[in-house]
């Protein structure tokens, strides 16, 4: 996957589905910003735990949405590696290959693939 492209893609799509529901897109934005807001976990914490969701669900575009978020945080490769760990353990076979994807993913955003 070109998560470059993909992710480009997605964000087009996006811009293109919110004057459609704008209400919807208001009250979204709402809550993650209360949802990201830290607290007794710091948003690093809650965009990891972000992850290990868009894994579990298979959701590609959350996968991309969350690295990017996580590598502005600061998250190391260990780090995501620890975390993706616990999903695939969590989750089984399905999140073993999610895990790689968010694994390469990261190493693209961060410029390492």
């Amino acid at each position: 996957m070109d998560w470059e492209a993909f992710m480009d893609g997605i964000v087009a799509d996006i811009a293109v589905l919110n004057p459609e529901i704008p209400e919807t897109v208001k009250g979204f934005g709402i809550m993650g910003a209360a949802a990201k807001k830290s607290g007794a976990l710091d948003e690093k914490t809650k965009e990891i735990m972000a992850l290990g969701i868009a894994i579990a669900t298979r959701c590609d575009s959350c996968i991309g949405f969350h690295v990017k978020s996580l590598i502005r945080l600061g998250l190391t490769r260990p780090e995501l590696c620890e975390a993706l760990a616990m999903a695939t353990y969590m989750g089984g076979g399905p999140s073993y290959a999610y895990s790689a994807k968010a694994l390469k993913a990261y190493d693209t955003f961060k410029g390492g693939s």
